[in-house]
């Protein structure tokens, strides 16, 4: 369902459903007759402002799609949408940062509502490195995006040892998101074509319904063995701003070892003489006292929501 280009009773019967309320339930929970709602959402009637942002919050839509539906009304848009970088959210900037920094060594990645890489820490660059040698040659400054990483023919997916698995799971979570983010299409498009050419149509819908498991686990192959990790998504945001800024942080945690032994494997590994990595490759990425140099994500001014799974 694309919010942007429906109608107002589209709108609304779509967010009732998707709550598997009936008319008479929403009824009693706005205060209004069955026969009112059937109008509403009939094109019949349209609704105050005040009775609409009710409605909404009764269904607990997603903030933007309470913004298409005020202006499918007639009505202002309520929430507004503020990029990561301004000012107003300073604090909140730094305290993502913060939270990618404490997580080390593990990976963990901030992303906005179009999937593009706003932030990551150590373990997420050494990660991003390890899976993609060729991305530590991009000019600093160059803007990355997730789903086009996870696209490209040498990107993340090339190594996913369990593809089949974690990938029609992650395109469901693409095409809900695509579904309030439109401009996401295109991407979770070619991820889809990606994965038919990959795994086959069959696999891309094998595995329903669909897991509700809090937690996504992704196996790689890489150089140092096999490494397995389960990600985990925390949701930034706030009831006076839209999801299209609402950040996110993905942090990814290592699913056969303790963080401590992580951190030993990994440093072991990078100073190991026998691992499959170049000392040239190696100093690129890690500096004269073997101190991860990240990889940097551009934050343009137009940063708005995000999402991640490794």
């Amino acid at each position: 369902m694309n919010v942007l280009t429906h109608t107002l009773p589209i709108t609304l019967q779509h967010a009732r459903k998707a709550q598997r309320l009936s008319q008479l339930e929403l009824s009693l929970r706005v205060g209004v007759s069955q026969r009112h709602v059937s109008f509403v959402e009939s094109g019949r009637a349209k609704p105050s402002r005040d009775l609409l942002m009710n409605w909404l919050q009764e269904l607990d839509a997603p903030l933007i799609v309470r913004n298409a539906a005020m202006l499918q009304a007639g009505y202002a848009p309520a929430y507004s949408a503020t990029p990561l970088n301004h000012p107003a959210l300073a604090q909140a900037n730094q305290a993502m940062i913060a939270l990618l920094q404490a997580h080390d060594p593990m990976p963990a990645f901030v992303l906005d509502a179009q999937w593009n890489l706003l932030h990551f820490n150590q373990g997420g660059g050494w990660l991003a490195a390890t899976l993609m040698p060729w991305a530590a040659d991009l000019p600093p400054g160059t803007p990355m995006n997730m789903l086009d990483l996870l696209t490209h023919p040498e990107g993340l997916s090339k190594q996913m040892l369990n593809l089949a698995e974690v990938g029609p799971a992650l395109l469901a979570h693409l095409r809900d998101d695509a579904s309030v983010v439109p401009a996401l299409t295109p991407k979770v498009e070619a991820f889809a074509m990606m994965l038919r050419t990959r795994i086959g149509a069959p696999a891309l819908h094998a595995g329903w319904p669909r897991q509700t498991a809090p937690v996504l686990t992704t196996r790689f192959a890489t150089a140092y063995g096999e490494l397995a990790f389960f990600s985990m998504f925390t949701t930034f945001g706030t009831r006076k701003t839209s999801p299209s800024p609402r950040y996110e942080s993905s942090t990814c945690s290592p699913q056969t070892m303790q963080p401590a032994q992580w951190s030993k494997r990994r440093s072991c590994r990078l100073i190991n003489s026998n691992v499959q990595v170049s000392q040239k490759a190696i100093a690129r990425n890690y500096g004269a006292q073997t101190a991860f140099r990240p990889l940097k994500p551009a934050v343009s001014g137009a940063m708005s929501r995000h999402s991640l799974v490794l």
